[in-house]
C-alpha cells in the first residue's frame, strides 16, 4: 500500500525521539552544539544513560557528532525538529522551560563551558654568577 510506505519515514522519526529523555536532550541541544558532559550537568543524568540515547538518535539520523579531544559534541541535523517538538508541546498543553538550554557554568568541564583563561606568564630571573 502506497500510503503506508510513505508514512514509514515519519513513523521512524517520531519513534527515534519518542522517549522523554530524548526530548529533553533535543531541547537542551536546541540550535547549538553541546558536549555530553554539558548534557550531564544540565539534565542531571549519568553519562552512560545520556550517551545511549545520543547514540540511538545519531543512528536514526536525528543528530550528528564530532569529537574534539576527549569531548564529543552533538548537534541536530535538522533544527526544524525543535519546532515539531514545540508544536507537540503546545498541542499537549505543556509549557516549556526556557532555562532548559542553560547549563550551570563550572559544572561542565568542556572547553565551550569553561571561561577562557589567559595563559600564565612565565617569568625568569637571571642571577649573575660570580
Amino acid at each position: 500500500m502506497r500510503t503506508l510506505q510513505s508514512t514509514q519515514p515519519i513513523s521512524d522519526l517520531l519513534r527515534a525521539i519518542d522517549h522523554p529523555a530524548r526530548l529533553q536532550i533535543l531541547l537542551a541541544i536546541g540550535e547549538d552544539e553541546v558536549c555530553v558532559c554539558h548534557l550531564e550537568a544540565l539534565l542531571g543524568g549519568r553519562q552512560a544513560y545520556i550517551s545511549q540515547h545520543l547514540m540511538a538518535m545519531r543512528k536514526a539520523g536525528v543528530l550528528r557528532s564530532r569529537r574534539h579531544g576527549r569531548f564529543v559534541f552533538y548537534r541536530l541535523i535538522d533544527p526544524r525538529l525543535l519546532r515539531l517538538i514545540q508544536l507537540a508541546a503546545e498541542i499537549a498543553g505543556v509549557e516549556q522551560d526556557p532555562r532548559l538550554a542553560t547549563a550551570p557554568l563550572g559544572v561542565c568541564k568542556c572547553p565551550a563551558c569553561q571561561p577562557q583563561t589567559a595563559p600564565s606568564t612565565l617569568s625568569f630571573s637571571v642571577t649573575p654568577q660570580t
